[in-house]
């Protein structure tokens, strides 16, 4: 049974566009769409025992919600298997859970109550430093330019081996057809900055090449079996890997970045430049944690 693609909902503005991408994305992928919406409405409203006749006003409201993105999703795919769940439950503490058994799990940036006007809501961030699977963050509005079909983008870090993040960004493409553009940013250290960059065997040169090699490390273990239509392209550029990734995903349909793993299961570190690309990135970001392969192999 193949895994489904989650997506949480509360209704907002924000949760429609990211249920419109995830619904894209199981009909793309031909997995189930499952639909969760989490509320602590019993800590609220009291909890109800088995004889009531009434349910509480919060559980009708989050049915009728979960039933109307089942019914929009079923427009966008008809074929497609839709699923729904409504839970009683902290929406970070139900959500890593179905990270458990979900292909990627899918929010937007943004949602009700306190946190709407935030750019990104605290169950994105929290969910992001902690889910099993690969997370897409949707933003809340359109991009300004419209993105090339089929274009992903995937940032390369430093850290040595496979890369979960780029096997996932080839798979993206793969699935639609379309190009990957790997980028991998750098900078010299502080003390050589002062170096003429065009010299011959200058820093400069010295680290601009590291990380072209890198990055053809890289990508050389990807596993390229059903994606060899993908056209890789590769960029090497000095700079903030923040500021250049953002540049790079304009235009693009899906940014992909890693997360490292600091202790087993229990979280997943969300650097400076995750966090520049939840922020700000000009459309949606996956984000994967280092270990996803090796613990769906």
């Amino acid at each position: 049974m193949q895994l489904p693609v989650v997506v949480g909902v509360d209704g907002s503005k924000g949760s429609l566009r990211a249920l419109d991408w995830a619904a894209a994305e199981a009909a793309r992928s031909g997995r189930p769409l499952r639909i969760v919406h989490a509320s602590l409405w019993e800590r609220y409203e009291g909890t109800h025992s088995p004889s009531d006749t009434e349910r509480p006003t919060e559980q009708v409201l989050a049915e009728r919600l979960v039933a109307d993105a089942q019914e929009r999703a079923q427009r966008l795919g008809p074929e497609m298997r839709v699923v729904t769940s409504v839970e009683p439950e902290d929406p970070v503490a139900t959500l890593v859970r179905e990270s458990h058994e979900a292909a990627l799990v899918v929010l937007g940036s943004r949602g009700r109550g306190r946190i709407a006007g935030m750019l990104l809501g605290s169950v994105s961030l929290a969910l992001a430093g902690r889910s099993h699977c690969p997370v897409v963050v949707v933003q809340a509005t359109a991009p300004g330019t419209p993105p090339k079909p089929g274009r992903v983008v995937v940032g390369i870090g430093s850290a040595a081996g496979p890369s979960a993040a780029a096997a996932f960004a080839l798979g993206q493409a793969a699935s639609r057809h379309g190009e990957l553009i790997a980028v991998r940013a750098w900078r010299s250290p502080a003390h050589e900055a002062m170096r003429h960059p065009l010299l011959a065997g200058s820093p400069a040169s010295a680290h601009h090449q590291q990380a072209e090699e890198h990055l053809e490390e890289v990508l050389a273990a990807l596993d390229r079996s059903g994606s060899s239509d993908v056209t890789i392209h590769r960029s090497v550029v000095q700079g903030p890997a923040h500021q250049e990734l953002i540049e790079a995903a304009a235009g693009a349909e899906l940014l992909v970045v890693g997360a490292r793993r600091t202790g087993g299961w229990h979280g997943f570190h969300l650097g400076p430049v995750n966090h520049a690309m939840l922020h700000y990135a000009p459309c949606p970001v996956a984000v994967v944690p280092d270990a996803y392969l090796a613990s769906r192999a």
